[in-house]
C-alpha cells in the first residue's frame, strides 16, 4: 500500500474516532473542549477559539475555563463579531481585517486563520470554529474543516435538543395563551382531592407493661438487672437498704419479749393475789399490740427484695439513677415489657390537629431506618392536650402496629404521619395559613 493511501486510512480513522467522540459527549463545554482541542489529529494547528451566537467566546483551546475579560479573549471576540457574516469556511489574514484587529494579530496568534461556520441540519447558525496556524490554509483542508463543522454542528444540536423538551414548555408558557392555560390548570389543581395528613414525633412503648412500684419507703441499695435485660418470673430486681428496717425491727422484737414477759409475771402473780387479776388484760393488750408491730416489721424485710412478678424485659434508665436514692412508697421504678408487643406512643402538637378518628392508619419512619416506614392504625387519642417542660402542648396518641409488621426494639424514635380525611389540595397547602388568618380575624 502507497503512502497517500496509509495517510487517507488513518485520516478516516482519526474522523471516525472524532465523530464517536462527538456523540458520546454529554454536555456542551465537553463537546467544545474536542472541537477546539482534538480537532488537532486531523489537522495541525497552534491555536483554536470556539465562537457561539449570544454566547460570545465559550472555549479556548489550551485553556480549561477561558476569561472572558483577558484581552485575548476579546481580540477573538471581536474578530468573530467580524467574521460572523461568513457563510462557508474561508481562510483570513491580517491584510484583510481591519486596522485594530491587524494591529494586535501579531501579538497573539500565528498569521493565518481559518474560520469555519456551525450550523444546524436545517442551516441556522451556531457560532463558528476559528483555527490559527503559521502556513496558509489550502482548499483540501478548508474541506476537511467544513466536514469537522458538520459534524460539530450535529453534535450541539443534539445536545442542545436534550434539554428542548423543557425549552418548548417555557416557551408555551410564556405566550399568553399558554399563560391562561398554565393558570387554570393551577387554579383546577387546588381543588384536586387529596388525604390531610400531619407528623408528629413518636417512640416505640411497651404496650400494658407491668409497673414495678416500690413497696417501702426507704432507700435502695442495689440493683440486680441492667436496663433492657430478660429476667424471669421470680428473679431478683432490686433490694432496699436494711439498716433502718433491720432496726426496726429489733426494737419490736425487743418490745413483744418485754411485753410478753410483763404478761406473764402478771398471770403468775394473779394466781396468789387477786390484785394482779385487773393487770393481766392491760398488759396482755400491750404483748398484742407488740406482736403486730413485729409481724408489721416482720414483713417489710420480706419487701426488702423486690422480684419480678412475670417474665419479660427490664424497661428502665440507668442503675445509677436509682441507686442511693429514698422512694415513696407506690413510685414507679421500672417496667417489665413483652417484647414482642409494642405501640406508637405519638405526641401531636395542639397546633398541627386535624380532623380525624380512630382506627385512621398512621406510617412511622424511625430514625434508625427511614427507608423502610411501619404500617399501623390509630387506637387511642387523648380529648385534653398535656404540656411539656418545654411548654409545648400536645395530645397524647397511641397506635397499633400492623399484624405482619416485626415488632421494633422499645425505645427507638421517629417521626409518625398520621393521615385523615380527603380535603382539597388548596386546602391541605394553605391550612395552616387559612388557620391563623382566621384566629387574627376572627371569622
Amino acid at each position: 500500500m502507497s503512502e497517500a493511501s496509509d495517510s487517507q486510512v488513518l485520516g478516516l480513522s482519526i474522523l471516525v474516532q472524532l465523530c464517536r467522540r462527538v456523540r458520546e459527549a454529554a454536555t456542551a463545554e465537553e463537546l467544545g473542549f474536542i472541537a477546539v482541542n482534538e480537532s488537532k489529529q486531523l489537522l495541525p494547528y497552534r491555536q483554536s477559539a470556539l465562537w457561539m451566537y449570544g454566547k460570545g467566546v465559550v472555549t479556548v483551546s489550551g485553556i480549561p475555563n477561558p476569561d472572558r475579560s483577558s484581552p485575548y479573549v476579546q481580540w477573538l471576540a471581536s474578530c468573530c463579531s467580524a467574521w460572523r457574516a461568513e457563510a462557508a469556511s474561508c481562510c483570513k489574514t491580517p491584510d484583510a481585517c481591519a486596522d485594530e484587529l491587524s494591529r494586535s494579530w501579531d501579538e497573539w496568534v500565528p498569521g493565518y486563520a481559518a474560520v469555519v461556520p456551525l450550523k444546524t441540519q436545517q442551516g441556522e447558525p451556531l457560532g463558528m470554529l476559528v483555527f490559527f496556524r503559521e502556513e496558509p490554509w489550502l482548499d483540501h483542508d478548508l474541506a476537511l474543516l467544513d466536514e469537522l463543522a458538520s459534524i460539530y454542528g450535529h453534535g450541539f444540536t443534539a445536545n442542545a435538543g436534550r434539554g428542548g423538551m423543557w425549552r418548548n414548555f417555557t416557551a408555551n408558557a410564556s405566550s399568553r395563551r399558554g399563560s391562561i392555560a398554565l393558570t387554570l390548570l393551577a387554579v383546577a389543581a387546588l381543588f384536586y382531592p387529596v388525604r390531610m395528613s400531619v407528623q408528629a414525633p413518636a417512640e416505640v412503648v411497651p404496650k400494658e407493661p407491668f409497673v414495678v412500684r416500690s413497696p417501702l419507703d426507704t432507700v435502695i441499695n442495689k440493683f440486680h438487672v441492667k436496663p433492657n435485660q430478660s429476667v424471669a418470673e421470680g428473679e431478683l430486681l432490686f433490694e432496699f437498704d436494711r439498716t433502718n428496717l433491720g432496726a426496726k425491727h429489733g426494737v419490736a422484737r425487743k418490745a413483744f419479749q418485754v411485753a410478753a414477759e410483763e404478761y406473764r409475771q402478771a398471770a403468775q402473780t394473779a394466781v396468789v393475789d387477786d390484785k394482779f387479776r385487773a393487770e393481766i388484760t392491760p398488759r396482755r393488750g400491750r404483748m398484742e399490740e407488740k406482736a403486730t408491730e413485729l409481724s408489721f416489721s416482720r414483713e417489710l424485710l420480706k419487701k426488702v427484695e423486690v422480684r419480678a412478678p412475670r417474665a419479660g424485659i427490664v424497661v428502665f434508665a440507668e442503675q445509677s439513677d436509682w441507686v442511693g436514692k429514698n422512694v415513696s412508697v407506690g413510685e414507679r421504678v421500672l417496667m417489665i415489657a413483652d417484647p414482642g408487643r409494642v405501640e406508637m406512643l405519638i405526641r401531636l402538637p395542639v397546633a398541627d390537629a386535624i380532623d380525624f378518628a380512630l382506627k385512621n392508619p398512621v406510617r412511622l419512619y424511625l430514625s434508625s431506618d427511614p427507608q423502610h416506614p411501619l404500617d399501623g392504625t390509630l387506637r387511642y387519642a387523648a380529648y385534653r392536650p398535656e404540656v411539656t417542660p418545654a411548654g409545648i402542648s400536645f395530645y397524647r396518641l397511641k397506635a397499633d402496629f400492623a399484624a405482619s409488621t416485626t415488632a421494633p426494639r422499645i425505645g427507638l424514635t421517629g417521626t409518625v404521619r398520621i393521615y385523615g380525611k380527603k380535603v382539597s389540595l388548596g386546602y391541605y397547602l394553605f391550612r395552616r395559613p387559612l388557620t391563623t388568618l382566621r384566629q387574627y380575624l376572627g371569622w
